[in-house]
């Protein structure tokens, strides 16, 4: 692979808030890899982010022979500043992220607790110089840990792991009629649903509230879809939430991705308890 990245690559460029100015990065910031394998229905999306541009590459390039050799198909996002990836989390999810540590202004460590409280799901991989830090990226739950030099057997083994443990199933979608449109969000998207004045408010994760038109059926009925998904469950008469995009829990709410409360009924609250508790062993945590 050349210094400038064109083989197989896109060059992009990407705008992110850092410090007072807004500062535009170099279209390495983003490096968006696309390899399409027509066998599987679903596409993981995987983030490597590192900030020394030639340890970028080879991440990028032994992720994607992985890939190649496998029969995966995935999109690669590279980013070589810690800020572009926050930014585009803010928008948009990833499956697998492989995360440095050392890097400036926001550390991988930072960025693995931060990607933790918006996705419990997530898998991470951490590849770094530093074997110290091993115990405290363990806080993030992580897939591996690797140390550089990158060893390719044990970055492959490391990422079957993650990738058999990736919810690569999300792209389901929930249409919503509008007083004025017709809306397909998608499922994992979703960060909760009011029912108010016979309409749902949905709270989306990019922080958008759409409202539906009003409706004749319960709310239960209308949002039945998103009942039977398992990651849904529905904690109060008015609201149904998304348990992916849980921050905490307590006997009477739950906060959400964005700080959001939603309260539990406490007539619920056993039944909302087990959901919850079962969502959470079902996917390894240990909240």
């Amino acid at each position: 692979m050349n210094d400038d990245l064109s083989g197989g690559f896109r060059r992009n460029f990407a705008t992110v808030a850092h410090g007072n100015p807004t500062e535009t990065f170099d279209w390495r910031a983003i490096i968006p890899f696309f390899h399409f394998c027509p066998q599987r229905q679903s596409m993981i999306r995987i983030a490597i982010c590192d900030d020394v541009s030639h340890e970028l590459r080879d991440l990028v390039a032994l992720t994607e022979q992985y890939l190649s050799i496998n029969g995966v198909s995935a999109e690669i996002t590279g980013f070589i500043h810690p800020d572009a990836l926050l930014t585009a989390i803010e928008a948009m999810n990833f499956h697998l992220y492989v995360l440095d540590i050392a890097m400036p202004m926001v550390s991988g460590l930072e960025l693995g607790r931060e990607i933790r409280r918006l996705d419990c799901e997530a898998q991470i991989i951490y590849a770094t110089t530093e074997p110290q830090f091993a115990l405290q990226a363990y806080a993030a739950n992580p897939a591996g840990y690797l140390v550089k030099p990158i060893d390719r057997l044990q970055l492959f083994d490391v990422l079957a792991f993650a990738i058999a443990r990736a919810d690569s199933n999300d792209e389901r979608t929930f249409t919503v009629k509008t007083a004025d449109s017709l809306r397909v969000i998608n499922v994992s998207n979703i960060v909760c649903c009011e029912y108010r004045n016979h309409a749902a408010v949905f709270s989306v994760a990019n922080g958008e509230k759409l409202v539906s038109r009003t409706f004749r059926e319960s709310f239960p009925e209308y949002c039945a879809r998103l009942l039977n998904d398992t990651h849904f469950v529905q904690c109060h008469a008015a609201f149904l939430i998304n348990m992916r995009r849980v921050e905490s829990f307590t006997r009477d709410s739950f906060t959400l991705h964005g700080g959001k409360l939603v309260p539990i009924a406490s007539k619920r609250y056993p039944a909302v308890r087990d959901a919850y508790m079962d969502y959470l062993t079902a996917n390894g945590k240990n909240r």
